[in-house]
């Protein structure tokens, strides 16, 4: 999407397209149906008048005739200085460069599938982009301000101007195709219509929304979101856990951001057609002897959270496995529960 100015530009050049076109119309239909002149001879004669290259008439005129000749070639004149004045203006101003980037972003968006949708790049979308950058996710930002926009696509980062409450901003991101939507936009109630039109246009998608109050976040799980973050509600529980456990909030922030020592947290989905470990338990599938990663936590497909899960716990099909270790731990046990598919590994933040 052009920004004001680029659009501007381009009405203008297209207005003065149609101008230069009208009047060599215009001086063309003169000639032809006042002069009684052949179409050929008409549009020649307008051509040569407008260039001002010089050639003799086509025909002689009378004193009629070469008073509107003579206005052609002043409207001519005008036209076309005006015409090539917008044309040095928009080479000069980066406009079908600009063209050129737009159909290049273009197709690039037209090819996203599995991807993430972050609608919002203000302070908290910024630090989103930054971990999904930071992991290698696919993602594409969706924000209403030209700004926010420009400054994304500085930083290298994919980005749309467009209102993420709108169906067809959701559509130009390709809602249809991706797989998680995060609405971190300012307002509740934006959030809100975010998380129910990419609901609606996608009933498939994993659907995180930024809440500033408790109501906020009640209202949001009503309409469908599966996680809701309060930054205010989260900020005030670490910073009290920061006071009472200050290490064990060290060990937690080295997880969460890719600390010293690189631990990771990781989530593996077991699937029916590709885990090789369905039906045993964890001793069985001898995740931590074969990975050195340490399953933490076991959510079942129906919701059920089996925190510190025991060695009798048995793996079942839709389960997701919350596990810990190093990048490399966690790589070798995602071979071991997903050995067809592409694993995505942990990379140390900057």
């Amino acid at each position: 999407m052009l920004d004001p100015y680029y659009q501007r530009l381009r009405k203008e050049l297209i207005i003065s397209s149609l101008g230069l076109a009208g009047v060599f119309i215009g001086g063309t239909l003169w000639y032809w149906l006042v002069e009684k002149w052949s179409l050929l001879d008409s549009a020649y004669m307008t051509m040569i008048t407008l260039s001002t290259v010089g050639f003799s008439e086509v025909n002689p005129l009378d004193e009629r005739s070469r008073l509107f000749t003579m206005g052609l070639i002043l409207t001519g004149i005008i036209v076309i200085g005006y015409m090539v004045n917008r044309f040095t203006e928009a080479f000069l101003q980066g406009y079908f460069q600009q063209g050129i980037r737009l159909r290049q972003k273009r197709n690039v968006i037209d090819k996203l599938s599995g991807h993430y949708i972050l609608c919002g790049f203000g302070r908290m979308g910024s630090y989103v982009a930054k971990e999904f950058t930071a992991e290698a996710i696919p993602f594409i930002i969706l924000d209403s301000e030209q700004e926010e926009v420009e400054k994304a696509s500085q930083m290298g980062y994919l980005a749309l101007q467009g209102d993420a409450t709108l169906d067809e901003c959701l559509l130009m991101a390709k809602i249809e195709t991706a797989i998680c939507v995060v609405a971190a936009l300012s307002s509740d109630a934006d959030n809100l219509y975010t998380v129910i039109s990419a609901k609606a246009l996608n009933p498939t998608i994993r659907a995180i929304a930024r809440a500033s109050t408790e109501e906020a976040v009640k209202k949001l799980e009503r309409a469908g979101a599966d996680a809701v973050v309060s930054p205010y509600i989260t900020g005030g529980k670490r910073l009290a856990s920061a006071a009472l456990r200050p290490q064990v909030m060290d060990f937690v922030d080295g997880i969460l951001s890719g600390g010293e020592k690189s631990i990771y947290l990781e989530e593996f989905l077991l699937d029916e057609n590709t885990c090789p470990c369905l039906g045993q338990t964890l001793i069985e599938a001898g995740l931590r002897a074969k990975s050195g990663a340490l399953v933490v936590a076991i959510r079942r497909s129906n919701g059920i959270l089996i925190a510190g899960p025991t060695g009798g716990s048995i793996l079942e099909a839709g389960d997701s496995l919350i596990c810990m270790g190093t990048a490399e731990q966690l790589r070798i046990l995602n071979g071991i529960l997903m050995p067809i598919s592409a694993p995505r590994i942990p990379r140390k933040r900057e």
